[in-house]
């Protein structure tokens, strides 16, 4: 899988913050603590860049991604109790909207860190990938 070691590392660093902080703060704590810990793995990472949405070649408007990491990993958070298969389509939708071949959506709110890698099935790089029902991985 391409770029699965980034996404692994990235990974790690919500599994240590997740750790360190358990489940019960906002998103922006997370947040927060991530962009520490990234740093302290030596990711490159923007936090809260603003990113155009496109329709058929059409500039739509904007969203702010949580992180934008290595310029090619969309990342988004969530602390809720439970992810639920519509912030799955939510992430997949992003990955498609900003054209990028693959995303990460971690939430932080539940007992145990959960996280899942989304794809962007109509990029280029995924021709080949092929993953009719993704399901929610935990730590």
């Amino acid at each position: 899988m391409k770029y699965e070691d980034l996404t692994h590392k990235i990974i790690g660093c919500a599994m240590k913050v997740h750790s360190t902080l358990g489940n019960g703060f906002q998103e922006v704590i997370y947040q927060r603590a991530l962009a520490i810990e990234m740093q302290k793995q030596g990711l490159e990472f923007q936090r809260e860049m603003e990113m155009s949405i496109f329709y058929e070649g059409y500039d739509i408007g904007t969203r702010r991604v949580d992180f934008f990491v290595e310029e090619k990993i969309m990342l988004e958070l969530k602390a809720l109790t439970n992810l639920e298969e519509v912030h799955l389509a939510q992430a997949m939708n992003y990955c498609q909207a900003y054209n990028l071949p693959i995303g990460l959506l971690v939430n932080f709110g539940a007992k145990s860190l959960q996280f899942k890698r989304v794809y962007n099935l109509t990029h280029p790089e995924n021709k080949d990938y092929k993953n009719n029902n993704p399901k929610i991985k935990k730590s």
